[in-house]
């Protein structure tokens, strides 16, 4: 069972761990693919978050926002991997930041053929949100080992 449960571990963490790797190949010096593809959604983001919440975003170069993506899919895929939660909620957070800005299929009219596209890949993201709170939750829940106690013998005279 502890064989299954690793192998799953490591299929789940295949995804992160496989995405980060392809943007750190593609990387180069303005952040890559990712970093053109990601400009337009997240300006598109930030004015849809300054216009409904009312807080201005920082200006941030994509280049950054592609790195700690890759960063936090990548550490937290490895930590994963090995039963840490350390890494569950690293790539927890990676899907709550990027979800709502890579997915943005409430741009789109819903008769758009691109609407279909990202609304599911967003309940993928949201597929995979669960999962890694699924494994919080069973991995908070599961008792800690105690070391045993050894039984003290009453001396008999």
């Amino acid at each position: 069972m502890a064989f299954a449960s690793f192998l799953g571990r490591v299929l789940f963490a295949s995804i992160f761990i496989l995405s980060a790797y392809q943007e750190f190949n593609e990387f180069g010096v303005n952040g890559g693919p990712a970093a053109k593809a990601l400009g337009p959604k997240f300006n598109v983001f930030a004015s849809h978050v300054h216009s409904n919440v009312g807080i201005q975003l920082p200006q941030v170069e994509m280049k950054h926002l592609v790195a700690a993506g890759i960063a936090f899919k990548g550490i937290g895929g490895l930590l994963f991997i090995f039963g840490i939660s350390l890494g569950a909620y690293l790539l927890l957070l990676y899907q709550m930041i990027a979800t709502p800005i890579l997915c943005d299929f409430y741009n789109h009219d819903n008769e758009d053929k691109e609407f279909y596209q990202l609304f599911i890949k967003f309940t993928q993201n949201m597929a995979l949100f669960g999962a890694l709170l699924f494994f919080i939750g069973m991995k908070n829940s599961m008792p800690r080992r105690q070391p045993k106690k050894k039984v003290l013998k009453t001396k008999t005279s």
